[in-house]
């Protein structure tokens, strides 16, 4: 069994705070110098107790730890002898990775072969990698955390070709999509991981916060989930939006320690939580907040609205700078893409899975690195007769 459903299920920790300081904001880091000691009845309660209830009863069940297998049990036998090309956006991005890793390990199973291509995190090098997958004539492709939009003349080459594509944080929403054309896109529903994120806010400061946002504008996968974490904060009035952050992840780890020094000085006590589109961020803030004089497992409390890499999960373990994630189950995603080439090899549709969202503290990792559910690989191998 996997370390996380030996872990029992906690209720949801709540941080209860007399009044906190906190500042009006808008993006690309402005504020005004408006502070908020208390709500706005003047008491210490917060303006949004409807808002808290639902946060808190939604948190709750985000980190129930017994999950068993969801997925698809059934489906076409392996299709045999294909070959798989993974295009990374990025190899420094942990999700795009942790994905990649899955793809090879289902590939080896189903005895497929793959070649993931990195991107480098640019526009040039992420078309010359399609390009490279192009000539090498594979049966199918993996849109591997980039915009298909940004490589129309390739898509459109593989699509001539009938090259299944299927893409992972591609597009919006998971499944089929025609327009760009995939096969499938694999991701939990980017509205319940923003909404999930921004209520953990909620619920872990009682109501009462001052969050920074941390995003990568140039994903539109990213921007839309930042957008919808910024609309789920402001069902809460005493929640406060300090500053909207914009920083490419592939300029993560040289941006953000100055950004984060920059922040930590600007609004000091006031800064309680933060919320990033990925855990990177907070593998890159710990040495300024602790430059800034913060401590690993105090405030700002930290949360990655997504991917849920190794290292995130090792910050949540030992509290430092990272308070919780909500983890794509990125090995099981891996394995639901060779799937979902395989039904589109045997002529059949996708399969329409879409995991659920789950959050990871450190009261239910039960020390573990990674999160997926029970079952899926034995329920895979099944499937294939492997």
């Amino acid at each position: 069994m996997h370390p996380t459903r030996k872990a029992a299920v906690t209720a949801t920790a709540l941080l209860t705070a007399a009044a906190i300081t906190v500042v009006t904001g808008c993006e690309s880091g402005s504020a005004t110098g408006e502070s908020v000691a208390a709500s706005p009845d003047g008491s210490s309660r917060p303006g949004c107790p409807t808002a808290l209830a639902e946060a808190k009863r939604a948190v709750k069940a985000a980190e129930d730890v017994n999950a068993p297998w969801a997925g698809p049990t059934s489906g076409p036998r392996a299709v045999p002898d294909r070959t798989i090309v993974y295009i990374a956006q990025t190899l420094t991005n942990p999700g795009v990775a942790g994905v990649a890793k899955g793809v090879q390990e289902a590939a080896d199973v189903i005895g497929w072969r793959v070649r993931t291509i990195n991107g480098q995190g640019t526009p040039a090098g992420i078309k010359a990698a399609f390009d490279e997958a192009l000539a090498l004539g594979p049966d199918g492709i993996v849109i591997g955390g980039f915009d298909p939009a940004s490589v129309t003349e390739q898509v459109d080459q593989a699509d001539a070709a009938g090259i299944p594509l299927i893409g992972w944080h591609a597009v919006a929403a998971p499944g089929p999509s025609e327009s760009p054309k995939l096969f499938s896109n694999i991701t939990t529903r980017v509205e319940e991981v923003a909404k999930i994120s921004a209520d953990w806010i909620i619920a872990r400061s009682n109501g009462r916060a001052g969050v920074v946002l941390f995003t990568d504008a140039s994903i539109p996968f990213a921007k839309r989930k930042s957008d919808l974490i910024k609309t789920e904060l402001a069902t809460c009035s005493d929640v406060k939006l300090l500053s909207y952050e914009n920083i490419p992840i592939p300029q993560a780890n040289i941006r953000t320690v100055e950004k984060v020094s920059s922040l930590a000085s600007r609004f000091g006590d006031r800064w309680t939580h933060s919320a990033a589109i990925n855990d990177l961020y907070f593998d890159h803030a710990g040495p300024a907040l602790r430059a800034a004089g913060r401590e690993g497992a105090g405030a700002p409390f930290n949360i990655g609205a997504g991917d849920g890499d190794p290292s995130a999960f090792q910050r949540i373990n030992s509290k430092e700078f990272q308070a919780a994630t909500v983890p794509e189950p990125l090995s099981e995603q891996g394995w639901q893409i060779i799937d979902e080439f395989n039904r589109a090899f045997a002529g059949k549709p996708a399969s329409g899975y879409v995991a659920p969202v789950h959050i990871t503290t450190v009261a239910n990792s039960g020390g573990a690195l990674s999160w997926d559910s029970e079952g899926y690989r034995e329920a895979y191998r099944k499937i294939w007769a492997k």
